[in-house]
């Protein structure tokens, strides 16, 4: 079992950068695959991107790509989610998810992650 609770959510101009952050609650906390999903006001959930166990690899959707990068550190059983450039669209809620496996073919799947927190609101305006 492992707890996520996101934080460092807010309200940004365009272009501007922010970071996310997860700090999750497990005893072996490198023993999870670590990702964010967003969702947008009233659509579907969308996957950002994904770290493996020891944060040797990371995987980010095209959408955010460039822009976007994901880290974490054992450690401090934390995960961050670098967001720069922002664009409006990027306004959304994003959570924090975990699961054990590192299955590329259902890594961008939301309904594949186990573990969620309640999530952090981004709000990118003018």
């Amino acid at each position: 079992q492992v707890q996520l609770v996101e934080s460092g959510g807010g309200l940004v101009q365009p272009g501007d950068s922010l970071t996310v952050s997860c700090i999750a609650s497990a005893r072996s906390f490198s023993k999870y695959v670590v990702g964010w999903i967003r969702q947008f006001p009233g659509k579907e959930r969308e996957f950002v991107g994904a770290i493996t166990w020891n944060g040797a690899g990371t995987y980010v959707a095209d959408s955010v790509k460039g822009r976007f990068a994901i880290s974490r550190d054992n450690a401090k059983n934390a995960v961050w989610l670098q967001m720069n450039r922002l664009k409006p669209e990027d306004t959304a809620v994003y959570y924090c998810v975990a699961r054990t496996d590192w299955n590329t073919a259902t890594l961008s799947a939301p309904n594949e992650y186990d573990f969620w927190g309640k999530g952090t609101q981004v709000t990118v305006t003018s």
